[in-house]
């Protein structure tokens, strides 16, 4: 069996190759857009690629299953309860696909039977599909067998259904009538009724890692197993359904802003990938873009650099910290972007754009040193408070992390307003007073501090360091 896990660190997503060696057949699931890796590796391995699995609409990233389609002809699947804007194969809880059975005799001209029965004398790698509602409503797990008939299966691909140390957010599809607590007890049925019979040697592969908005506590690990996850998991130790309810519903991370529009958009379909470089523009031009076009300027230069010297109005997110989820959350879906790039970095931050769906990137200015130099009239310096400096007397002081964050100590007289909420949120705020703004360490706190300048906040200032540090010069 051929098996690869794909991890990107800047989203903490995997996606993953699986293949039988004997016929060189491969499916592959979760896919990014940037589908080159996997092509690389597929053909290195000997693979054909004839199905692409979704294990559900994701929202943190745009899938890339409709790029891969295209690149290798294979067929799209998700859960049988999935409804799209393109053709898909319907996966049935229960159904087995067999990679060890040659196409032309399988009797379906695919990857499985057409009803999910065992071809004659099956032989070789083995997936079965595990409907798993409760992230979403069409969300599936994939049980792999290295051999139909093996004793244990070698691992289970959980999707966002069950992480390392978590569990998927029931919450984010609320607004399609299904409540949180309504998705949570699916979620706990499907756990304990489907993933949780499994043994506990077998190896669990999910869809994301720490980092990721889609749950609140997960590892650094990118493995476990069904039975380290029994024993350490905090929401599969033994409790009542309502217990698990109230639990996994409660503190999560506020939602990003795109998350909604990669959802829509990995259901209903989207412009495949433009991997063409981001076109150079003038700075007269990038300007003309943002009077005359709506678009916003991006920085992406590293903090230092962007606290030092930027233009006036120019929102932050740098490449060395999760650049496209900030972005995300702090850019409306669909506005014009031109990128305020360190020279030979603009396609990596228009590739990182484009993960999450923000295609439209218009161009970027090549040597933002220079013109910040040449134009000191259109520069502006971030205005920071050192750690245990007092801010002004009238300040609001506005603490940008997460609400289980805050909920473990806060400064005193700070208001929660996550940096994912706050393009909305900061309309509650006084732009006449000033502003205060920290985060843990200084990260957020700086992307906040530029959307609130962008927005005409005229006194912004950040805590250097966060709420580490304040609390750090203290005592």
């Amino acid at each position: 069996m051929h098996f690869a896990q794909y991890y990107l660190d800047c989203l903490s997503q995997a996606s993953y190759l699986i293949g039988d060696e004997t016929t060189g057949r491969a499916v592959l699931v979760d896919p990014r857009r940037d589908i080159d890796d996997y092509l690389r590796d597929a053909e290195a391995a000997g693979l054909r690629i004839e199905l692409i699995i979704e294990t559900h609409f994701h929202a943190d990233f745009l899938s890339g299953h409709l790029e891969l389609a295209r690149a290798t002809g294979a067929t799209i699947a998700f859960g049988e309860a999935a409804e799209t804007g393109y053709p898909i194969r319907r996966l049935r809880d229960g159904e087995r696909i067999f990679l060890g059975v040659d196409a032309a005799a399988d009797g379906a001209g695919g990857v499985a039977t057409a009803d999910g029965a065992a071809p004659a004398a099956p032989s070789g790698v083995t997936l079965t599909v595990l409907a798993t509602p409760g992230h979403t409503p069409e969300s599936i797990c994939i049980v792999v067998h290295e051999q139909p008939d093996a004793p244990e299966p070698y691992g289970v691909l959980t999707g966002d259904t069950l992480f390392v140390g978590d569990v998927g957010r029931p919450d984010l599809l609320a607004a399609t009538g299904l409540t949180p607590e309504e998705m949570a007890g699916r979620l706990h049925r499907s756990l304990h009724d489907k993933l949780l019979t499994l043994p506990d040697a077998t190896r669990v592969f999910p869809a994301h890692g720490a980092g990721s908005a889609c749950g609140r506590n997960l590892s650094t690990e990118t493995t476990s197993t069904i039975g380290e996850q029994r024993r350490y998991n905090y929401a599969l130790q033994p409790m009542p359904e309502d217990e698990f309810v109230r639990l996994v519903t409660a503190g999560q991370p506020a939602t990003p802003g795109y998350f909604a529009h990669d959802a829509a958009l990995s259901r209903d379909g989207h412009p495949l990938l433009d991997t063409a470089p981001p076109a150079a523009l003038t700075l007269d031009a990038a300007l003309a873009a943002c009077r005359d076009a709506g678009a916003v300027l991006l920085d992406s230069r590293p903090l230092a650099a962007y606290t030092e010297a930027h233009f006036t109005g120019s929102l932050h997110t740098s490449l060395d910290t999760r650049f496209a989820e900030y972005a995300g959350s702090v850019v409306e879906p669909g506005t014009p972007i031109v990128l305020i790039s360190d020279p030979g970095t603009e396609s990596e931050a228009r590739l990182r754009l484009a993960r999450i769906g923000y295609d439209h990137v218009l161009g970027h200015v090549p040597d933002p040193a220079a013109e910040l130099v040449r134009h000191p009239d259109l520069v502006t310096r971030t205005h920071r408070l050192a750690a245990g400096e007092a801010p002004p007397g009238d300040a609001q002081l506005i603490d940008v992390r997460n609400p289980s964050e805050y909920a473990a100590g806060a400064l005193p007289n700070a208001v929660n307003l996550p940096l994912a909420t706050l393009p909305t949120s900061c309309a509650t705020l006084d732009p006449g007073r000033p502003v205060v703004l920290y985060c843990r360490s200084g990260s957020r706190s700086v992307i906040a501090a530029a959307l609130l300048e962008a927005r005409g906040f005229r006194d912004v200032r950040d805590i250097v360091g966060g709420y580490e540090g304040a609390v750090s010069a203290c005592g």
